[in-house]
């Protein structure tokens, strides 16, 4: 089993991602797709006059300011466009795929956080309670199976579900985590728009190949903004099991064939 998780950012090559899930489902290779859908969400939430907020928390990390708007632009992007534009492409591909957010049949659950802790633009450090954010904690793995099980091919995306009924924001890369652990993947492979952890961001050619799951939260001082979250993610999966973490690049040809054969780095 493998998990793939491909971001939202400027540049993914859907094409290529899709072709290459089709060719290794019609294989025989069990894969479950999660996804994001970021830029295009800052795009419409230019045009909507409602422009996109990002909020540090006090242990550094950045994530989407997410009120009730941005919480509904969020769900026309990740469950409209984006979902059905992939599952469309794997159909014209011969994968019979199904797409769900993790609201569908609470196919991902978690608590809404209460209140969020954040540092301003000034230093201050701040509270927030009208934030639609949480943590996935719970699959419906049942739901999974049954799908996997007559051959479709599931393409997952936030939001989750909170176990209060109301719609949360939750990170992809850790989501995918989470559902790796679940279905027991061998293999989570999270692909973006660059090649991998990047010892120098501005440089491609300072590409960190291999990092022994050991030490996977000390290679934390290489991620910047959003890949923070990526290598959390991949924190997460190894400690529930999940043997080996990818982190490979979108742009490419066959980017999951080129992520198994250990192109990126790799974590395990």
């Amino acid at each position: 089993m493998i998990v793939v998780k491909v971001g939202g950012g400027k540049g993914i090559n859907y094409e290529a991602v899709t072709s290459d899930l089709a060719e290794l489902h019609a294989a025989g290779q069990k894969i479950i797709l999660v996804h994001g859908g970021s830029y295009e969400t800052n795009l419409l939430s230019e045009k909507l006059g409602h422009p996109p907020k990002f909020v540090t928390s006090v242990s550094g990390y950045e994530s989407r300011y997410t009120d009730r708007q941005t919480l509904e632009i969020f769900e026309m992007i990740y469950c409209g466009k984006i979902n059905k534009s992939i599952v469309e492409m794997l159909q014209q591909k011969g994968a019979n795929a199904i797409g769900l957010s993790g609201i569908d049949g609470r196919l991902l659950e978690g608590s809404r956080k209460d209140a969020i802790k954040i540092i301003d633009s000034e230093g201050r450090k701040r509270v927030l309670r009208d934030d639609f954010t949480g943590k996935v904690e719970k699959v419906n793995l049942p739901l999974i199976n049954l799908l996997l099980d007559n051959g479709y091919l599931l393409a997952i995306t936030p939001p989750a579900i909170s176990f209060a009924g109301e719609a949360i924001n939750v990170d992809g890369d850790r989501a995918a985590a989470v559902v790796a652990a679940a279905v027991k993947a061998d293999k989570l492979i999270i692909l973006s728009n660059v090649p991998g952890l990047l010892r120098d961001v501005k440089d491609e050619s300072s590409l960190i190949t291999q990092v022994d799951k050991a030490f996977v939260e000390e290679s934390m001082r290489f991620a910047e903004g959003r890949f923070k979250k990526k290598v959390m993610g991949a924190a997460e999966a190894l400690q529930e099991g999940v043997r080996e973490v990818v982190f490979a690049d979108a742009r490419v040809e066959k980017p999951i064939s080129a992520a198994l054969s250990g192109k990126g780095t790799v974590i395990s």
